[in-house]
């Protein structure tokens, strides 16, 4: 029987394509997705009937376009990111659908130098979401474990919806961190959102912390609870960059956080003292602090410069609302006259409420070393147990200017202003003495609802159009 032309030419077609695309579970998944799961195999394909098993095969594989799924369970890897997407085609590493996927670190040894879960370092357009992220500690002084670490120079990072938990230090001088940017290099755009950072134990470091050359950043809707030390802090000057002329975080958005019990009492580094801050920023540049509920912690919300000479500066503390902090509720300008300062920034339409509650002298606003050139306007401060407003125990006050807040009057409750380390108990005294705040008021407060912390001003309440 004689085989027509067509008929010969399809099989030799057929042949040819058998043999250059042969069909084995070795094959290289050709699809822009890669799976990964606890049973799977690191000889598969990758697929999601045929997923690989560890985190650092499908990483090895994701290139630009790549969305890694991983499957539920619980994976004792760390995971380093080897490749850079593109701006048109980043990678993603997330769990497949709405499976819990957890990376613990409770089988990494102990070893000098830096240990992260999640490791990102000069990469470029990589997406991290819904992954938990836990249980990894230790107990050397010299070594920093961290939840997910970003550093070297790396651009449009998308840290989102991770949950990250008990990393701890258990060193008296030891180092810990939920998740750390680091700009050894230049970091951009970096966008940390809707994680939950908790129960962390941190020695002398920071939740959530970007530090050194970090440009155009976004830290939004986190929530951050529950952390023996600062709960989400911007870093200058600390020698972290290569570039020493841009050793500070800059031009970033902290937004829509809550943030609170952020406390370092009994933090081995820190004894018995009430030091840390919910939101901090310590020698960073540009950067608004907006609509964060920050609560029960030992600092609200603190901007200033830990060294000489250098300033928290341009920085926009507004919509805030701060409450039952421990120390004091805000605070700028240096601990003392060996730091550095605050200026050109402003502290405008907060409310203010009841801090100081452990009667630590800090009161509702704590103006400290070096404080020059800010505004402080249209806030609502509502003392604490110690009745005072404002505390400034320090001589270094220069050109602030004080507008329309409002001092909540309580009868039967006596107000305290501090300022240059005296006690006034008349508002229009501190008046005089700052010879500023001619606008501002000492009347009652109309809240919808103190006892549900429901501060929103009642409009016919006489504060209202005050503070708008």
């Amino acid at each position: 029987m004689k085989l027509s032309l067509a008929l010969l030419l399809f099989i030799v077609v057929s042949i040819g394509w058998f043999l250059y695309f042969p069909s084995n579970q070795n094959q290289v998944n050709k699809s822009n997705n890669i799976y990964v799961a606890t049973d799977g195999n690191d000889e598969n394909p990758g697929t999601k009937t045929k997923p690989f098993r560890s985190l650092a095969k499908a990483a090895a594989e994701a290139t630009p376009g790549t969305t890694v799924l991983i499957r539920e369970g619980t994976y004792k890897e760390v995971l380093i990111v080897q490749h850079s997407g593109s701006e048109a085609e980043p990678i993603h590493f997330r769990p497949y659908k709405a499976e819990q996927v957890i990376l613990s670190g409770q089988n990494i040894a102990n070893e000098a130098g830096d240990t992260a879960l999640i490791t990102i370092e000069d990469k470029n357009h990589v997406t991290v979401s819904g992954l938990t992220i836990q249980d990894l500690t230790t107990i050397l002084n010299d070594e920093t474990v961290m939840g997910i670490y970003v550093t070297g120079n790396s651009n449009d990072v998308v840290l989102n919806n991770n949950h990250i938990q008990r990393v701890e230090t258990h060193a008296d001088e030891g180092n810990a961190h939920g998740i750390a940017v680091y700009g050894t290099g230049a970091i951009r755009d970096i966008t940390i959102s809707n994680n939950t950072v908790e129960d962390l134990k941190l020695g002398t470091s920071e939740s959530i912390v970007l530090n050194g050359n970090v440009e155009d950043f976004q830290v939004e809707g986190n929530l951050v609870r529950r952390n023996n030390n600062i709960g989400i802090d911007v870093i200058g000057y600390e020698g972290v960059a290569t570039d020493q002329s841009v050793d500070y975080a800059r031009n970033g958005l902290i937004k829509d956080n809550v943030v609170y019990q952020i406390s370092s009492y009994s933090n081995p580094a820190y004894g018995e003292e009430y030091v840390a801050a919910g939101i901090y920023v310590d020698g960073g540049t540009d950067i608004v602090i907006d609509n964060n509920r920050v609560y029960e912690n030992d600092i609200g919300i603190e901007a200033t410069s830990e060294h000489a000479a250098k300033f928290a500066e341009n920085i926009e503390i507004t919509n805030n609302t701060i409450y039952n902090n421990y120390y004091t509720g805000i605070a700028i300008g240096g601990y003392d006259e060996e730091r550095g300062g605050t200026k050109n920034s402003s502290i405008s339409h907060n409310i203010i409420y009841r801090n100081d509650t452990k009667e630590l002298g800090g009161g509702q606003l704590l103006i400290q070393h070096d404080v020059r050139d800010n505004i402080i306007e249209k806030n609502i401060l509502t003392a604490g147990p110690t009745r005072i407003f404002v505390a400034n125990y320090f001589q270094t006050v220069m050109n602030n200017k004080w507008s329309r807040n409002v001092f909540h009057y309580e009868p039967e409750k006596e107000g305290i202003w501090t300022w240059k380390d005296n006690d006034y108990t008349s508002f229009q005294a501190f008046q005089k003495v700052t010879n500023n705040d001619e606008k501002s008021k000492y009347i009652n407060v109309v809240f919808r609802d103190e006892k549900a912390f429901d501060f929103e001003l009642v409009k016919d309440s006489p504060t209202y159009d005050i503070v708008k």
